[in-house]
């Protein structure tokens, strides 16, 4: 087999070893079009698990890296005065460019063929003359911009900019430096690759960039700023350029990564941003990917090998840039968590990708954790509660207050549509409901959706709040709470606008009833699927008979003995579609700006606001984003939840989307959290966040971080209602609620969760990676 590798760089050379070395008879040529010593760049980084997995494939080029890399344990934060070093990390740096000589001479050593100072055109028929051809030239790829119409290649350039320089300083960890200058603020990414060689990432937002006259200056000019910006940092030692211009990073994705013989790999095919190191890894790991596909494929079947490739490797490349795409959000956002508490805003820098957790990072550096427990029992403290006997407790069990209301823990049962009311009512299906995850422990629970009147019904199985009879069938619930746990009750009331009249959830979700369906209506005559009824466009007599079914129902829910309401005004409901651009069409005073659209869903809230007890706490849901281009953005839900605020909302409920049948959502681990990061970070409002949220280790993770003040989650809730006595056990809170009937089993679990818990961290101890620095020893001697 002929094979043609387009690019000398890590990617491309690595699957020439691997390939080589299994299928020696197969003709290799590495076409690269620098010089066997040019190299940009300064060092790499490898994680420990990325060095096991070279070390399995090809242990004469590990050795070779190991024994040339400078290696570290700690990530340590310098900011506003402050240093936390964090320990458990367990990376090294190489030099770009011994790596490349490394990978180069075992290459050829192997018998591949490299063909240096070869600028080869992707439109020659020579270029593909070959049964494979692996496309490896990088980010600026001549041969995917060639081909763009097959590989369907799209940039996302960030707005952030950044120059990457070297310096002589030596680091013993991997260091952040954040800087605030007369400019804004500046961000210093530091590693050692090499004795007396560091790699020196500076970045910032372009208005600093902007005002820091950064567009004017050449490199080296450049270079003398941020010597300058970081003179304390640099400690007398001075930058080194290698073609280190301000640039915008460039997020690459491909529809395709095969077409006909060609395959991208690397950067060619996918980048990952600096913040997260893995580049090289990802290039590497793809070479690796790549001769795997063609190994279980017999190794001469290119087209079997490469469909294999591109649908077995596309997701944890997906998934890695995902990671990335988060990490870089909260660098080009760093503004807003400048005032937090430094040990809180460390914190979330460690745990912004979300590849490393609360627990993960328990493991690796119990005492800056306990320190981050502290940051939160003393936010607790601020709030009036006692709480310095609870300072070694996690996150999610620390107290929060909403105006009189005290929370036991952090945990919320997310409001969860049961479909099981008839005419509104709730039964006994709803009392073993609420009354079992009650008592499991959780801080707040939610109601369903409950609707204001016959009309605002989703279907007909949602549950009300328009009559006496639903008054005491809820009194009965809300009574049954109170007396059997400590925890907290709120009344969610909604009304379904465009989204009524539709079959039960598990008939059909948002499909209308054939038969049985009543009017309904909404901020505009906009039907949500094409075949959904359309709504009657609301005049100002529809807005005074909802409002006054809202304030009817918020009475009601006082009567009922509820701890909190919630006005729903999320999903493409019937407030929502007031707020959405998507949804709003009107051309009165109550559509076109958001000022204007925002207009109805507030008079309704300060009508509810002013028939509920003042010492009792409202929330308001809202979608934060439509997930659609035109819709709501992360910026107008800050502006959204303000208006709600400043109305007397004490908590916003963050969810996005499903106002619009066409929205696409970016799906994934706790993927709505930004928002509630946003907004309460940037508003100064508490939040609760919500979505892909499974595990207490998250729900820590979230709340020390500062991403939002309570995490609501629905599912795990539906299969255990005892989560959060669950997490109290294996995180040793004896202090959770439990019925007397139930305390032996109380005290049954907690004793197996310590049990548990020194196993689980004994097993963890001891399965950490080995440590290369033997290794690089061995190679040394």
């Amino acid at each position: 087999m002929k094979v043609h590798v387009i690019g000398g760089g890590p990617a491309g050379l690595y699957f020439a070893i691997l390939a080589k070395k299994a299928w020696p008879q197969t003709r290799i040529t590495v076409f690269e079009r620098n010089r066997p010593d040019d190299t940009f760049g300064f060092g790499v980084v490898f994680s420990d698990e990325t060095l096991d997995t070279f070390e399995v494939y090809d242990r004469e080029s590990y050795r070779a890296i190991v024994g040339h890399f400078a290696y570290w344990d700690d990530i340590e934060i310098h900011f506003r005065g402050t240093t936390h070093r964090i320990g458990g990390n367990g990376f090294c740096g190489c030099s770009r460019g011994t790596l490349l000589k490394i990978l180069g001479r075992r290459a050829r050593s192997l018998g591949v063929e490299i063909k240096y100072q070869s600028e080869i055109s992707p439109l020659d028929p020579i270029t593909r003359d070959a049964d494979l051809v692996v496309v490896a030239d990088g980010i600026n790829s001549r041969m995917r911009e060639a081909f763009a119409g097959k590989f369907k290649p799209s940039v996302d350039l960030r707005p952030n900019f950044f120059s990457w320089m070297g310096s002589t300083r030596p680091f013993d960890a991997f260091t952040f430096f954040f800087r605030e200058t007369e400019h804004g603020i500046f961000i210093g990414h530091c590693y050692q690759y090499e004795p007396q060689r560091s790699t020196w990432i500076t970045e910032t937002d372009p208005q600093t960039f902007a005002r820091a006259g950064l567009d004017k200056l050449d490199e080296a000019a450049s270079a003398r700023f941020v010597e300058g910006l970081f003179a304390k940092e640099l400690q007398g030692h001075r930058l080194i350029t290698n073609r280190s211009i301000w640039r915008n990073f460039p997020t690459i994705r491909c529809e395709r990564w095969v077409a006909d013989n060609m395959v991208l790999i690397g950067d060619a095919k996918a980048t990952a941003h600096f913040s997260i190191g893995s580049g090289t890894k990802l290039a590497m790991e793809d070479g690796i990917a790549l001769y795997e596909a063609f190994r279980s494929t017999g190794g001469r079947d290119v087209a079997a090998a490469l469909a294999q490739f591109e649908s077995q490797r596309r997701e944890e490349v997906e998934k890695t840039q995902h990671s990335a795409d988060v990490s870089l959000v909260w660098f080009e956002h760093v503004d807003r968590f400048w005032n937090m508490d430094p040990t809180r805003f460390a914190f979330g820098l460690m745990t912004r990708s979300k590849a490393i957790t609360y627990d993960n990072l328990a493991l690796r550096a119990p005492e800056f954790v306990k320190q981050a427990d502290r940051v939160v029992a003393r936010d607790a403290r601020a709030l009036g509660f006692n709480a310095d006997s609870a300072q070694w407790l996690p996150p999610m069990f620390q107290p929060f207050r909403l105006r009189s209301l005290a929370l036991e823990n952090r945990v919320v049962v997310s409001p969860m549509c049961q479909y099981s009311s008839q005419d509104g009512m709730p039964n006994d299906w709803h009392l073993v409901h609420y009354g079992s995850r009650a008592i499991g422990g959780a801080g707040l629970m939610f109601t369903e959706m409950t609707d204001v009147s016959r009309e605002a019904r989703i279907s007909l199985g949602c549950a009300g709040m328009y009559s006496d009879a639903h008054e005491a069938a809820w009194k009965r619930i809300v009574d049954f709470v109170h007396a059997q746990s400590h925890t907290k009750f709120c009344l969610q009331l909604g009304h379904a606008g465009r989204k009524g009249a539709t079959k039960l959830m598990w008939e059909g979700i948002d499909e209308p009833l054939p038969e049985g369906a009543w009017p309904i209506i909404s901020a505009s005559p906009l039907p949500y699927f094409p075949y959904s009824a359309v709504p009657r466009e609301m005049t100002r007599a529809d807005m005074d008979e909802v409002i006054a079914d809202y304030v009817a129902a918020t009475k009601r829910g006082h009567r009922a003995g509820f701890d909190m309401v919630e006005m729903h005004a999320a999903h493409g409901y019937l407030l929502a579609s007031f707020i959405s651009p998507l949804i709003n069409a009107r051309r009165d005073e109550y559509g076109g700006s958001l000022e204007n659209r925002l207009r109805f869903p507030l008079e309704v809230f300060r009508a509810m606001r002013a028939v509920w007890p003042d010492e009792k706490p409202m929330s308001v849901r809202i979608s934060a984003t439509d997930w659609v281009d035109g819709g709501l953005t992360g910026d107008d839900a800050v502006e959204v939840a303000r208006a709600f605020a400043d109305a007397g909302c004490d908590l916003i409920d963050v969810s996005t989307g499903q106002t619009v049948a066409d929205a696409q959502p970016v799906f994934g681990r706790m993927f709505q959290t930004p928002f509630s990061d946003q907004i309460r970070n940037e508003a100064s409002l508490a939040t609760m966040c919500v979505g892909a949220i499974t595990t207490a280790d998250q729900v820590n993770t979230i709340i020390a971080a500062g991403r939002a003040d309570l995490v609501a989650l629905a599912r795990p809730h539906l299969v255990d209602p005892y989560f959060s006595m669950k997490a109290a056990a294996w995180y040793g809170a004896p202090g959770i609620h439990c019925p007397p009937q139930y305390l032996a089993g109380k005290e049954q679990i907690f004793r197996n969760s310590a049990r548990d818990r020194e196993e689980w961290r004994d097993l963890r101890r001891k399965a950490k990676p080995k440590g290369h620095r033997d290794t690089w020893k061995e190679a040394a001697e």
